[in-house]
């Protein structure tokens, strides 16, 4: 998935309002691996990035905000509603290779790839587990959203060692805040 070339050179990434989007819900439970559902993981760090940032001074709008399933395209058109924004899907992995582990940012367009870099910068530095990079990808939630988007995958619930990590409220509490400094670091750059 190393992707297209993003050509020219990338607008600065302005924004007041950071829509945060919990991966999956409802009867969507997305990956399940080592006791752990990845739906219930999203939405938990969702509500940690919503706190950190109101506390930065940001409006922040939620796709979901209880255990419910939103549509690919509905998260797009809340999105796309939302003026002066960026958004953040917020996601764990799974493999049948065990062995994978690491967070990972995709984004689709120049301006979301700045997103990205700077929150794989923040986690690569803050987080345990560190990241696998950044990646171009097509995800329906990249490719209708209208402002700088990225998915922001947390970490790979297939790997026993990473799962425990993912487990404990510390560990997602870090991941959120190193997503927020990602945000903030990028917003400042103006």
């Amino acid at each position: 998935m190393g992707g297209a070339a993003i050509g020219g050179a990338a607008e600065p990434v302005r924004f007041s309002t950071v829509v945060i989007d919990a991966g999956h819900g409802g009867k969507d439970g997305g990956s399940v691996w080592n006791g752990l559902v990845e739906k219930k993981l999203c939405l938990d760090v969702a509500k940690r990035v919503e706190t950190a940032l109101k506390a930065s001074g940001l409006k922040t709008v939620m796709t979901r905000r209880t255990d419910t399933f939103v549509d690919l395209s509905q998260r797009a058109r809340i999105a796309n509603r939302v003026p002066a924004s960026v958004f953040v899907s917020i996601h764990f992995n799974g493999s049948r290779k065990t062995i994978i582990s690491g967070g990972e940012v995709y984004y689709r367009s120049s301006r979301g790839k700045l997103l990205a870099s700077a929150i794989n910068r923040s986690i690569k530095g803050r987080v345990a587990g560190g990241t696998r990079g950044i990646f171009y990808a097509g995800f329906k939630v990249l490719r209708e959203t209208q402002m700088p988007a990225v998915l922001v995958e947390c970490g790979y619930l297939s790997n026993k060692r990473e799962a425990l990590r993912c487990a404990d409220p510390a560990h997602r509490q870090k991941l959120a805040e190193a997503i927020v400094s990602g945000l903030l670091a990028v917003r400042r750059k103006k």
